[in-house]
Formats: C-alpha cells, structure tokens, sequence
C-alpha cells in the first residue's frame, strides 16, 4: 500500500510539474527578495501587462522562500522565471535561456553593517553571525560569503529566507552584517528609512533575468521577450511600471531590456572560481 501511495505522489507531482505542457496558462516564477505580498503586488501588474501584450497567458508563482522557488523551477513546473539561479554548474545544465534583463548597470554584492556598528573592517566580523537571505542566493550569498573566505573571516552564517528578511534581522540588531544584494538593500533602506555602512562591495552584475524553460515554444518565447521590452517603451506599460514602483516605495521604475546569455558570463566564471561549496547546485 505504501508503494503504491507512493508511486500515486509521485505521478501527481510529475503531472503538475509540466502541466503548463498542455497548453494551460504558464506559470511565472519570480524569485522572491521581498516578502509575499510585496511581490505580488510589484509582479502581478507588470504580468497582466505583458500577458496581453504578448498574447501569451503569465501567471506569477512565488514560493515561501527564493531557494523554494528555485527548486520549483528545477522540477519542471514554472515556463518562466526572473532570477540568477540558473548559471551553477547544475542549474545550466536545465537549459532556461535568457530573454531579458531588469535595466541598470548591474547589482553587487555587498557586506553591511548598521551605521553605528563598530566594526570598520571585514576581519572584525569573525565569529560574529551574518544574515544571508539563502544558500541559493547570488549576491545575497554566494558572493558576500566567498569575500569573507577568500579574506579569512570565519562567520556564522544566518539564513533568514529573503533578502529583505536578512536585512530586518541586520536591522534589529540580531546578526553583526548581512550579505545583500546592493539594490534591494538601498531599495530596503530608503523605504525602512534604516541607515547601514557597506564593508565590502563586489565587482558588477546584470540583474536577475528573464528566462524561458527549453521545452516553450520559440514563438511564445519571443512573444514575452517583446512584451518586457515593450514595458518601458509604451504609455501604459510605463505607467504600470511606475505604480508597481510606488507600491515598493522605489522613486524610478525599472523597465527591461535585451539580453541574452553571454551576458551573464561573469556569474559563470564567479563558479568556476568561489571558495564556497556549489556542488548538487
């Protein structure tokens, strides 16, 4: 009986996996550096838009924590995702291609501290915790953690689930530095009016991008390409653009622009190159 409940789970889990396959609406997933509802509020008018302009039916699916919503991504069952997830060893093997990128000249990785911490340096951290948003994270992980290893500053490494989380906890006074991702912290830090020094910042990154499983169709694909880039080119899509702004308190909006993979290279090399452990990743 167990083996067969079990085998029952499994196909259930396989169906909704590539349920989209079908032809039913595909599911959008968006990594989530904020809370839920900050989320959705920011992503479900910018996809509404782009699913009519493209023609091409988006819904948004966010789980509890980014890494959950990586992993969701890897199963099957999201056709397309905003993140930079998807350039570990592993994770590329899965074949998501980059459409788009958010606009800017790219994120860091950053170690911070509150304003009136009295540490000046990255080797006063040691022994201290550091809030990290997960063990996915790229510049929320990943790139902070490997300047404290390759800097010889032992830590404790405090997962808070988002990157906003990590930067409450930093905020409260329950870790001594986070790793952030340098955009959303200033974002966090204009709306939470928190005032925080950075130790340490990391050379550029594109943004997360948006990226299509391999199994959408190539004409679907481009569809939703369009329609991102259309997003800051077009009144209504400006002005969807600027009211999800305001709902996060950012002061411009951010459109999307081309991209493609070779754009995300660096992300590549930083693998090839980090002290921290990437393996199953």
């Amino acid at each position: 009986m167990k083996r067969l409940a079990g085998f029952f789970l499994s196909w259930l889990i396989a169906l909704a996996a590539h349920a989209w396959e079908a032809g039913g609406p595909y599911p959008f997933g968006v990594l989530n550096h904020r809370s839920l509802t900050f989320t959705a509020e920011y992503w479900n008018p910018i996809l509404a838009w782009v699913s009519e302009r493209a023609g091409v039916k988006l819904e948004l699916r966010v789980a509890r924590t980014a890494n959950e919503t990586t992993d969701m991504a890897a199963r099957g069952e999201l056709a397309f995702v905003y993140s930079n997830h998807f350039f570990t060893p592993e994770r590329a093997k899965l074949g998501f291609s980059v459409l788009a990128r958010q606009e800017g000249e790219g994120i860091k990785g950053q170690v911070v501290v509150r304003d009136d911490s009295p540490a000046k340096r990255l080797e006063e951290l040691a022994g201290k915790k550091v809030a990290f948003a997960n063990p996915y994270g790229f510049t929320g992980y990943f790139v902070p953690y490997d300047a404290l290893l390759k800097a010889g500053v032992k830590v404790e490494p405090v997962f808070a689930g988002t990157q906003e989380a990590a930067m409450g906890q930093l905020k409260f006074g329950q870790v001594a530095a986070a790793g952030v991702n340098s955009q959303v912290m200033a974002d966090y830090a204009q709306r939470e009016h928190f005032a925080y020094r950075v130790l340490w910042e990391s050379a550029p990154y594109f943004d997360l991008a948006v990226m299509a499983h391999p199994k959408v169709p190539a004409a679907h694909q481009e569809a939703v390409r369009q329609a991102f880039l259309a997003l800051r080119e077009e009144a209504s899509g400006r002005a969807v653009l600027l009211e999800a702004a305001k709902k996060l308190g950012l002061s411009e909006p951010r459109g999307f622009v081309a991209a493609s993979d070779a754009d995300y290279e660096n992300y590549r090399r930083f693998f090839r190159e980090t002290l921290v452990p990437v393996k199953g990743q």
